[in-house]
């Protein structure tokens, strides 16, 4: 008699790896994009390290902070917010070598800001259709798999390369400034959670939407705390900006890491394909833990 496929695998769980979609998750997302903003401007400009020696050690942290992350066989949230901060840093290197050519960006070498836009949000089309072929699940929250994991990193380090993009043309090429830009970026955001609770729109949709455009919204932010008073910032400069950023995200980690202690996140299903039912190779430690209820951490205010 045959076997349905993946039926060996339903008494058994993957552990967690990915956090809940909460307003935890994304105060935290936007403290860690604002960083990598004002860490590079630190690096590059402060510092003198310069771009391309500034690009190659972000580079480094984000495959070193990446590899630990996809070994783990648990959720580790110093371990995953240390990989999205990569994400940001490099993204943003990324995003000015395609959009200003390379150097030190001040000549228009590259292919400019609307273009750049253009290629990355085709980039990240190829990769939802790829999500869409390999039989992942579409739920960010529900990602048991190594291959889903894998397109799930991809997509945040394209999405957050696109979201410098945008942010750098609605703030430059529109002559907007980096203050009227945070309040028209913060505006989109206020129109996404409201989609979100009064419509149907898909979940998965609203979600990216509102990934990629954390990133402009840190940089503004960013820029609003380390520029001159006279340009329309606090003053605070690259290194206070990035010092204070830097310890509300240990705080805000600190705090998550708390509350994963005292309500472990449950497991997830064994994974398997979307399309073809076929079991997938999990992403996880396996257990046979059967679920609890589902325990959020924070107010939970999912874009999923």
């Amino acid at each position: 008699m045959s076997q349905t496929p993946g039926a060996e695998h339903l008494d058994r769980y993957v552990m967690r790896k990915l956090p809940h979609v909460t307003i935890l998750f994304w105060a935290l997302k936007i403290v860690a994009v604002t960083l990598g903003e004002t860490a590079g401007d630190l690096f590059g400009i402060t510092l003198q390290i310069g771009y391309v020696v500034t690009a190659l050690v972000f580079l480094a942290f984000f495959a070193v902070v990446l590899t630990v992350q996809v070994r783990a066989k648990r959720f580790h949230s110093a371990v995953y917010w240390a990989v999205v901060l990569g994400t940001s840093m490099v993204g943003t290197e990324v995003s000015d070598f395609i959009d200003r050519g390379p150097g030190d960006g001040s000549a228009e070498n590259g292919i400019g800001y609307g273009w750049g836009a253009l290629v990355l949000t085709s980039l990240l089309a190829i990769i939802f259709l790829v999500w869409w072929r390999t039989g992942q699940t579409y739920d960010v929250e529900d990602i048991a798999s190594c291959k889903g994991e894998i397109l799930y990193w991809v997509a945040i380090l394209v999405s957050n390369t696109l979201g410098t993009a945008s942010g750098d043309w609605l703030s430059d090429e529109t002559g907007l400034g980096f203050a009227n830009a945070f309040l028209i970026i913060a505006g989109i955001m206020v129109v996404i959670i409201a989609l979100h609770y009064l419509t149907n729109i898909n979940g998965m949709v609203l979600f990216w939407l509102a990934f990629i455009l954390t990133r402009p919204l840190g940089a503004a932010g960013g820029d609003s705390l380390i520029k001159p008073v006279d340009e329309g910032g606090l003053g605070w400069g690259t290194l206070w900006g990035s010092a204070t950023l830097f310890a509300l995200l240990l705080l805000l980690v600190a705090y998550q890491t708390l509350r994963v202690r005292q309500h472990p996140l449950e497991p997830l299903p064994y994974p398997v394909s979307r399309r073809t039912g076929r079991p997938q190779q999990p992403n996880g430690a396996v257990t046979t833990q059967v679920p609890c209820t589902r325990t959020s951490l924070g107010v939970t205010a999912e874009l999923t």
